[in-house]
């Protein structure tokens, strides 16, 4: 299993040089991999591409680039041109994000949204890797040509939901996921998107997990911070889904706490659960669990 960092989003008075030091650090400490959200801050794929060229092996990634605000063919084009600017080192992650996000503060209808994600992947799955698709859905078509270098790279898509995990497994190259936690994984992931894969013929799909970690001597204190920090996906309803599944209360629970001993069986419980790539959220403790991390991929 590989393992990677999730950055969080710089704030300071420039926040590219911040995020160059940073995936420049990744790259450097011998991790497999560096992803960045795209909320409301920084668009990530051009933020990744404006600082990632110090950081020279590292895999960035989107986790995740909503779909709804943006067609898929300008999408490719700008994926594609990342790609190519970064040395093929992009793994573009995408996902419908939420109906309070697409609703109310884009003004676009969230109706059937498998049936958006399963037309937006028919157009934009054929341009990152042949260039050229001709579509037409009940909500959106193309016909489009492009020119771009930077064919080849990995689409990912946040699934959680069973049409979802199919599309991931079945004509993407795997799922990203945040606050699913191991008993998810290996019961309800991993069979699902690995059989729609084998179906459609299809190589085996990543299985890109994020969790938030803390290396510590005092769990309980650091489940609470996790809890107050990440609050808000305890409330919506995509990952509230994930959570119950797990059997867990909120994020904390979900959380990678402990100490050394303690945080490395369960990111084996993780590689174990059919996770391909765990991703790391350091949230507090940061210089204990950074240098507990490093051990791991040094």
């Amino acid at each position: 299993m590989r393992i990677g960092l999730f950055l969080n989003e710089p704030r300071g008075d420039d926040p590219i040089a911040e995020l160059r030091e940073r995936l420049a650090g990744a790259a450097a400490d011998g991790f497999a991999s560096a992803w960045i959200s795209n909320i409301f801050g920084l668009d990530a794929l051009t933020a990744l591409t404006a600082a990632g060229g110090d950081a020279p092996g590292l895999e960035l990634g989107t986790s995740v680039v909503p779909t709804y605000p943006r067609h898929p063919a300008a999408l490719a084009q700008q994926a594609l041109t990342a790609n190519a600017a970064l040395g093929g080192r992009l793994t573009l992650g995408i996902g419908l994000s939420h109906k309070i996000v697409i609703e109310n503060m884009y003004g676009y209808s969230y109706d059937k949204p498998a049936r958006h994600m399963s037309e937006y992947l028919s157009v934009l799955l054929p341009l990152v890797r042949d260039g050229e698709v001709s579509f037409q859905g009940e909500t959106l078509k193309a016909d489009v040509r492009l020119s771009t270098p930077g064919r080849g790279l990995q689409v990912l898509i946040a699934a959680l939901a069973p049409r979802m995990l199919h599309l991931a497994g079945a004509v993407a190259d795997g799922t990203v996921l945040w606050m699913t936690g191991p008993k998810t994984v290996v019961e309800h992931v991993a069979p699902a998107v690995t059989a729609a894969a084998r179906e459609a013929g299809r190589p085996a799909p990543r299985i890109v997990c994020a969790l938030p970690v803390c290396v510590t001597d005092d769990p309980a204190a650091a489940r609470a911070r996790a809890e107050e920090v990440f609050s808000v996906y305890g409330q919506l309803p995509s990952y509230r889904a994930m959570l119950d599944k797990e059997g867990a209360g909120g994020p904390g629970d979900v959380a990678v706490v402990g100490d050394e001993d303690s945080v490395h069986a369960q990111i084996r419980q993780l590689a174990e659960a059919g996770v391909t790539d765990f991703i790391a959220s350091e949230y507090s403790g940061r210089e204990r669990t950074r240098q507990f991390l490093k051990g791991l991929v040094q």
